[in-house]
């Protein structure tokens, strides 16, 4: 784990659903639990539990894999704050993946939340990431 905690995270998720991996495991901290419950909650992971380990707990979080008739569905995670150059939106321009059907992970000052929650809250903040 290096400084960037959040680009830490998507980088994990994303490399254990490209090698076909089941499960994911994840230091626990505070924002890595909300991101955690947005996806858990947006569809994106089937399952999470907290695992303690030597004075630590990790999050082991069970991927959901979709198929088509291609093959193997990716789920897409970009990261676009990092901590040289952070982005910040209000909630009028908050921007709109793939036309609504994506989400974009916010961090405000009612915590940690989707595009469509702080569009209807009215706030805006950091952009963390998009997924879809």
């Amino acid at each position: 784990m290096g400084r960037d905690n959040i680009a830490d995270i998507i980088t994990s998720i994303r490399n254990a659903d490209m090698n076909k991996k089941g499960t994911v495991r994840i230091a626990s901290t505070n924002i890595t639990e909300n991101i955690v419950k947005i996806l858990l909650r947006e569809g994106f992971i089937e399952n999470v539990r907290k695992h303690p380990e030597n004075n630590k707990y990790f999050l082991v979080s069970t991927l959901r894999h979709r198929k088509t008739r291609k093959g193997i569905y990716r789920t897409v995670l970009k990261c676009i704050s990092r901590p040289g150059l952070r982005i910040y939106s209000n909630y009028q321009r908050i921007p709109k993946i793939l036309g609504g059907m994506g989400i974009v992970i916010l961090s405000t000052s009612r915590g940690i939340m989707t595009d469509r929650e702080a569009r209807l809250e009215r706030i805006g903040g950091e952009i963390l990431c998009y997924i879809w």
